[in-house]
């Protein structure tokens, strides 16, 4: 897989204030302004592992993120009508929310290339 240039790689981050104390660094949130040449770059990347995840169907169909026609808004539709299908029929529901804003911060490009390595994205 070809590298992305370093300056495609550079953008401008400036703190976004989320919640909370103003004077507490946890409380905001990154917001990145990349070059034109980056966000191409990161749209082509973006249509051509989707473009390989529905061919070679590695991603379950329950999968909604980076899935053509569903999005975060189909997921909760989902979840919402398991969730109310198991209530009518009167069996226990017990829900777990994660929070995963600041996951993403830490994400290691390493692991990032290796995977999409496994999947053969190189070969696109």
């Amino acid at each position: 897989m070809g590298e992305v240039a370093e300056d495609h790689r550079k953008a401008d981050v400036a703190p976004i204030y989320t919640k909370g104390k103003e004077e507490d660094p946890g409380n905001y949130r990154p917001d990145s302004h990349s070059s034109i040449p980056g966000k191409v770059m990161g749209q082509l990347m973006l249509e051509t592992i989707s473009r390989h995840m529905n061919k070679t169907v590695i991603t379950r169909s329950t999968e909604h993120g980076l899935t053509t026609r569903k999005s975060c808004l189909t997921n909760l539709m989902n979840f919402h009508d398991e969730m109310t299908s198991l209530v009518d029929d009167k069996r226990a529901v017990d829900t777990v929310y994660l929070d995963f804003r600041k996951v993403f911060d830490t994400l290691s490009q390493k692991i990032l290339t290796d995977k999409l390595l496994k999947y053969r994205l190189d070969e696109q």
